[in-house]
């Protein structure tokens, strides 16, 4: 491993906080709450705090994992402690890397579509996946500076993009009286099933928090403090998300926010505040999405230099000089634009749910089973979280299934070469070193 760039205690409690929250308030509740809200209808602030269940269960996992086993390769380490360095470990913890890389895809043509917002220019356009692509070139220059100036930018910019929301959503529900009107308004065609599958979308928006174990053995007093920033951190986001939802479904109707999905809060802004919010709400998104960007390729490739250099994953150096590290942050980027141009954003948000969701079932499961072993933890919760897991992938992918299978089969189509891939390379690898 490359020691120069893994800094121990660089990283405070409330950088660590800065850093989860960054990768969280970003693309999956500026993008997403309009897709939430076609699955979920008038009650889809509750799916939100549906999410927000399913992660604080699921967190419960990682944190009892952090505190025995804190890394800088975060969940990709805590899979060689409950799997050994084989094909489940190799697999689940891709499954994870490409779940972020295609999240930051979403942040990035998050990023043009509300950005075209201030010239109002639809998402259909073609700027929207060139403005997402320059978004990721900036970001792998950022992430090049290093551990301390991404987290002062990122603490500092989560502080300001909070507040901004806050004050978004406080001015919004003021000016609609604090009205419950829009969370009972009526929408046919809901059913308890898509209500559920919802909770998929929305998990979204929570599962930056494992951005924070990525970088465990560089927080101070990583024991108890990678547990603190991700309650922290999942907790401010859950107050966040619903009240920014109860604000948006107070100016628009379920039919609207689905209309204007991939820049329903820019809309939502537009009858209640006017320009000012407009153009308010467009700057505290552009500033969303770039921190949750530099989070998420730091952090991804933090836990794929690892992988790497604990020979569980590929890699070539093609012809580049410099670092693994540098390198895994050309591969990331690179595979970021593929995504933000060939995808849109809802099939960029299917396949991250999907990919995120059986990841999680594959390492709740392995803590379950290492339970009593090195980890404390209690069977109840674990068993909570992968029922909820599977509920929610399970209704997801009924309903994708109905409205666009093309998604669930590149889906089980890319998990499959991830799986068999994994297989025949470490296969190969260990007939090198027997030879």
């Amino acid at each position: 491993m490359e020691k120069a760039n893994y800094k121990k205690n660089s990283i405070t409690l409330w950088g660590a906080v800065g850093l989860g929250t960054g990768v969280m308030v970003g693309a999956a509740i500026f993008a997403i709450i309009g897709q939430v809200a076609e699955l979920a209808g008038p009650l889809f602030p509750l799916s939100y705090a549906g999410g927000a269940v399913i992660a604080a269960c699921s967190a419960y996992a990682y944190v009892k994992m952090a505190h025995a086993h804190p890394s800088a390769g975060g969940i990709g380490m805590f899979f060689v402690q409950i799997y050994g360095k084989g094909t489940i470990t190799a697999s689940s913890s891709l499954l994870m890397a490409i779940s972020m890389i295609i999240s930051e895809s979403l942040v990035a043509r998050t990023f043009g579509t509300y950005t075209l917002q201030l010239f109002d220019v639809g998402p259909g356009s073609f700027l929207v996946p060139v403005l997402g692509v320059g978004l990721l070139v900036l970001v792998f220059i950022v992430n090049v500076s290093g551990n301390r100036f991404i987290q002062a930018f990122t603490s500092t910019a989560s502080l300001i993009k909070i507040a901004g929301i806050v004050l978004f959503a406080l001015a919004a529900l003021w000016v609609a009286n604090f009205s419950f009107d829009g969370v009972v308004q009526s929408a046919p065609g809901q059913s308890a099933g898509s209500f559920i599958g919802s909770m998929a979308l929305s998990l979204l928006a929570f599962k930056g928090f494992t951005t924070i174990t990525n970088n465990g053995s560089e927080i101070v007093a990583p024991h108890k403090n990678i547990g603190r920033a991700i309650v922290i951190s999942i907790a401010i986001c859950a107050f966040l998300y619903l009240l920014l939802s109860w604000a948006v479904s107070s100016s628009l109707t379920i039919a609207e926010i689905i209309a204007a999905k991939d820049y329903a809060l820019a809309e939502a802004a537009r009858p209640l505040l006017g320009d000012f919010g407009l153009y308010f709400t467009v700057a505290i998104a552009i500033l969303a999405t770039v921190t949750v960007c530099i989070g998420s390729v730091f952090a991804v490739s933090r836990m794929t230099t690892m992988l790497t250099d604990m020979k569980l994953i590929p890699h070539s150096h093609f012809g580049m000089s410099g670092t693994v590290h540098r390198h895994m942050l050309v591969y990331i980027v690179v595979l970021a634009i593929t995504l933000t141009i060939f995808f849109d954003l809802s099939r960029i948000a299917s396949l991250g749910a999907i990919f995120y969701l059986l990841m999680d079932i594959i390492f709740q499961w392995g803590v379950l089973r290492k339970r009593g072993d090195t980890v404390e933890a209690n069977p109840i919760i674990l068993w909570a979280a992968m029922i909820l897991d599977a509920a929610a992938l399970g209704a997801f992918l009924w309903m994708k299934g109905a409205s666009d299978p093309l998604i669930v089969i590149l889906a089980v189509v890319f998990i499959l070469i991830i799986f068999f891939g994994e297989q025949f390379f470490l296969k190969r690898t260990s007939h090198k070193k027997d030879s």
